[in-house]
Formats: C-alpha cells, structure tokens, sequence
C-alpha cells in the first residue's frame, strides 16, 4: 500500500473524500499528505513536486485531492502556472471545489477566537480582560486573573477554566489570549 499522491508507505490512513459522491470515494493517504489537505501549513514547495503528476491522473479521486492541493496554495508561483494548466470536466471540478469549501466551513465554524480575534486551542491560557461575577460561586474573577489550560466547547462563543478552583464556562468576548 502506498499513499494514493505521493507514493509514501509511512504512515498510511484511508481518508474518505467529503462530500460523498460514492462509496468508493476513500483513498489512502500519508499523514503529510493527509495533514496538508485538512489545512496543515505548506512544507517547502519541492516536497510537493509529485503534484506536477498527480494533477494528470485518469483517477478522479487522485485528480480531485491534486486540485484541492494545489487550489490551498494558488498564491504559490509554481501551483498557479500548475491550476492555468488544468481543466477538470464540470463535475468533478464542481466536486472538488465542494470539498474545499465544506472543509472551510468546517474549519471556521470549529474556530474559537478571544476578544481580539486571535484563535484559540485546547489548553491555551487567557487572561480576563473585565471583572466578572462567578454566579453561584460568591466571588468576582478580576480583570487580568490568568486563566490556565482552557476547555473548548461545542459553542465557539464559550470556553471552561478553572478560577479560583472552581471550574466556570467564561465567554470568549471577556477574554484574551496569554
């Protein structure tokens, strides 16, 4: 088994292809491979090389997971002149970019950001930035009380901590990151 771009047999996982058009849209993927289409940043340019191949591809699945590689880095010299080469027939172009798309909106909706709009991730610390009464718990949390190893919450606007022991859920417009 190899990895369905580049060829690698470290680290395989089998990825299905969002959104679904069949059952037998899943491919076999390298976690590099797999990081860098789920948003991880561009390694240097020439370890993505393969690109330049896969792009061609008579696999649909191979040709769309190449076009959503190449269409993250459009601002890169080499993947421009690669995507000005390219025609995809309408389906599989309108596939692929739906894929894209529902991976952006996935990512943004799953973004929880501070008062400043800087994001926010599992275990950052915050700083309060107004004093806030903890309701049942007869105390007020002091603007700039270090809030260390926050919780995520299935609600972008909220997060949890502990503050003075005890653990409360702080909305994220109160708050800033350490």
């Amino acid at each position: 088994m190899t990895c369905l771009l580049c060829a690698s047999t470290a680290d395989l996982v089998q990825v299905t292809l969002e959104p679904r058009r069949t059952p037998a849209d899943e491919a076999m993927l390298c976690d590099a491979c797999r990081s860098h289409l789920e948003g991880a940043s561009l390694r240097e340019a020439a370890a993505f090389a393969f690109l330049r191949d896969t792009i061609w591809s008579t696999d649909e699945v191979t040709q769309a997971l190449s076009w959503r590689m190449l269409t993250r880095h459009a601002g890169e010299a080499w993947a421009t002149e690669l995507l000005e080469q390219v025609w995809l027939d309408e389906a599989l172009a309108s596939w692929a970019a739906a894929g894209l798309a529902a991976a952006a909106a996935g990512d943004e909706a799953l973004m929880v950001r501070d008062s400043n709009g800087t994001p926010l991730v599992e275990g950052d610390a915050v700083t309060l930035i107004k004093d806030l009464e903890v309701k049942g718990a007869g105390f007020t949390a002091k603007r700039g009380t270090l809030v260390k190893s926050i919780h995520l919450t299935d609600d972008a606007g909220m997060v949890e901590g502990r503050v003075n022991g005890i653990a409360i859920v702080l909305k994220t417009q109160f708050l800033k990151k350490a």
